[in-house]
């Protein structure tokens, strides 16, 4: 009986959790902004029509990918894997690169 009455529960809390991780997250895409141009455009290309030094992808399939999967980017950022040099950002400075990044249009 307790089992089932734990089972309903966590059900309830479930059900009320947010829809999306996305949801969650508080950043501030101009600071984002800033940041990431500071810090990432030597790599990554701002637009599509521009080549970044290296064949890093574009801001915008980063961008794509973070609406797609954002506890994945989320997750990259913590822990930056080569050919990305370690950036150590703190978890604001995160939250705002993804606000930045969810600020982008995706083709």
């Amino acid at each position: 009986m307790f089992l089932r009455q734990l089972a309903v529960v966590g059900t309830l809390l479930f059900s009320i959790m947010p829809p999306t991780y996305a949801a969650t997250i508080t950043g501030d895409a101009n600071a984002g902004r800033n940041l990431v141009l500071l810090s990432c455009t030597s790599c990554h290309a701002v637009t599509d029509t521009t080549k970044a030094s290296d064949g890093a992808p574009p801001l915008s399939y980063i961008a794509r990918d973070n609406k797609e999967r954002p506890a994945w980017i989320h997750g990259w950022l913590m822990d930056p894997h080569p050919p990305m040099p370690g950036i150590m950002l703190s978890r604001q400075q995160i939250n705002d690169v993804i606000a930045y990044l969810d600020s982008l249009p995706v083709k």
